[in-house]
């Protein structure tokens, strides 16, 4: 893996700027998110381990949503795969996404699912879901999201 891949993608930088249209048809923009801490999950509808780590993410959202956490899901299904994926949403209060109507350049190359980044409320990458272990679960969200939510 070349190292541009990862351009622009340094924890205690500025997260790059995710923006398009939610399944939904709102516009989102990652840019007009600071004041929050930001969850951005690429998934799929196939991937077993992004299954299994909604739940947990959906739990501590739940929780934390009125400290200012959200959370970005980004699927990265085919086309032919969106039932099923908007299917699996209806049991989440996640912000939804297509891949295909979303502009993510700045994180290059997805290449693993799940991948998660987060961001805190100034913008800032303090998880970069291409490194490292790849899992979210209520321990990683307590030591990372919570610290940042109590953060002024």
């Amino acid at each position: 893996m070349s190292s541009t891949a990862f351009a622009g993608l340094e924890l205690g930088q500025p997260a790059p700027n995710i923006e398009g249209t939610l399944i939904d048809g709102k516009p989102f923009s990652l840019n007009s998110t600071k004041g929050k801490v930001v969850l951005v999950n690429f998934w799929a509808s196939w991937c077993e381990p992004c299954r299994e780590e909604m739940p947990a993410i959906e739990t501590y959202l739940k929780k934390n949503k009125t400290k200012g956490f959200e959370v970005l899901a980004i699927t990265v299904d085919k086309s032919t795969d969106m039932e099923q994926a908007k299917q699996i949403m209806r049991n989440y209060s996640f912000l939804f996404a297509d891949k295909n109507q979303m502009n993510y350049s700045g994180y290059g190359r997805i290449w693993r699912i799940p991948s998660s980044f987060i961001i805190d409320k100034q913008g800032i990458l303090r998880k970069n879901g291409l490194t490292g272990d790849p899992k979210v679960d209520a321990k990683l969200l307590e030591e990372i999201v919570t610290p940042l939510l109590l953060a002024q």
